[in-house]
């Protein structure tokens, strides 16, 4: 690093110098400040020991069998792939990201839903060409469903969940409300925690088992 000439050197300078002497001087100062300006500083960085978390596994499937599908030209598969990956993508950007296999597999589930009454509306309608074309993606749907490996809960065992936690709650001394037990099921760590289950099914069950405590 450049080092700086004092002040009183530079005054006692430009009192001897001629106008041209001084011109240059100035000149030289200027560019030698420039240049020091430019050298990297040594500081020191810091770096996050934090890494970002790997994707989900079913996530990584959908992102590699896009790319089969470009290559098949798969229509039916590549729709599906679009449309699920753009929702991930979109929701990236909220305050409900998602981020695990058992979310992939609710939005699976949601778009399957939307695009079976896609299809009713063109049945109604008249239109099986486009039946067809909504049957053929629902099926690929299912196939990604099917295969995620996530744990699905029927309603039988639901019950029997809510009835448990039920029972905990009791034994810590708090008032089993519905709030409470929905929290206790699905919350980090719950018996709903990472698997496949709607939140509205696990909402309805909870009513019929708590009856007028919902």
């Amino acid at each position: 690093m450049a080092a700086r000439l004092p002040a009183s050197f530079i005054g006692s300078f430009l009192a001897r110098s001629t106008p041209r002497q001084t011109c240059r001087f100035t000149r030289s100062a200027v560019t030698t400040t420039r240049w020091s300006q430019q050298l990297p500083s040594k500081s020191i960085r810091a770096y996050s020991s934090e890494t970002a978390p790997a994707p989900a596994p079913l996530y990584a499937k959908l992102k590699g069998d896009l790319k089969t599908a470009m290559r098949a030209k798969d229509a039916p598969r590549l729709a599906v792939l679009r449309a699920v990956l753009a929702a991930v993508l979109n929701a990236s950007k909220t305050s409900q990201p998602i981020e695990t296999d058992a979310q992939l597999v609710a939005l699976l589930r949601k778009t399957s839903r939307a695009t079976q009454e896609a299809a009713d509306q063109f049945r109604a309608a008249g239109r099986g060409d486009l039946v067809e074309k909504e049957e053929s993606q629902i099926r690929v749907l299912e196939e990604y469903i099917a295969g995620s490996g996530v744990q699905s809960v029927d309603e039988a065992e639901l019950k029997d969940m809510v009835l448990a936690v039920q029972s905990e709650l009791a034994a810590e001394g708090i008032d089993a409300k519905m709030g409470e037990v929905m929290k206790k099921l699905l919350g980090p760590g719950g018996r709903l925690d990472g698997k496949d289950v709607e939140k509205t099914t696990v909402a309805k069950i909870v009513k019929e088992v708590m009856g007028s405590k919902a």
